[in-house]
């Protein structure tokens, strides 16, 4: 692969959400609504499967970006400030293992710089709660069928209606007013 392409993936809730969260970043190629696992071995899944919370997948989004742009440090920071990262049933007004959160980690590089980051949030003292969100090795990524694919691009108004509804962008607003 081109040393001027990365690839990173996060578990944060719904996936239209972080897709949001991420495609709109000077350095980010592409941003890609998929499920993921730590276990490589796990079937091709779908929405109707994996939204049951019953499987090893998570709701995520894997970024191809260019680290000369846009670091992987500086896409933790955008992560960080769309989830809520105490939460370890879901994610605001999701709930179910397939909402959870989760950093999964390419290489002993990025789980290096994602242990770090979130060591930095705990001490920032930021939230009164135990930081939930796991930093795990990639299994597998799948990606999501094509209408979950630009979502927030696709139905706007849905989508507005969706991020206020579930409580992310209050709690977003509320928590990342800097």
């Amino acid at each position: 692969m081109d040393k001027t392409i990365e690839i990173a993936t996060f578990a944060g809730g719904c996936f239209w959400c972080s897709e949001y969260a991420f495609r709109k970043e000077e350095g980010v190629m592409s941003v890609v609504s998929g499920y993921v696992s730590d276990n490589e071995n796990e079937l091709k899944p779908n929405y109707e499967i994996v939204s049951t919370g019953k499987t090893s997948f998570r709701e995520g989004v894997q970024i191809t970006f260019n680290p000369n742009i846009i670091s992987y440090e500086e896409l933790l920071t955008i992560y960080w400030r769309h989830i809520d990262p105490t939460q370890d049933d879901g994610q605001f007004a999701d709930r179910g293992f397939h909402y959870t959160t989760a950093i999964y980690y390419h290489n002993t590089v990025q789980k290096e710089i994602a242990t770090k980051s979130k060591q930095e949030l705990k001490k920032s003292k930021k939230f009164n709660k135990e930081i939930m969100t796991k930093i795990i090795p990639l299994g597998i990524f799948y990606k999501a069928e094509q209408y979950h694919q630009d979502y927030s691009n696709k139905n706007p108004n849905h989508y507005e209606m969706y991020s206020i509804g579930s409580g992310r962008k209050g709690f977003i607003e509320k928590n990342w007013r800097d």
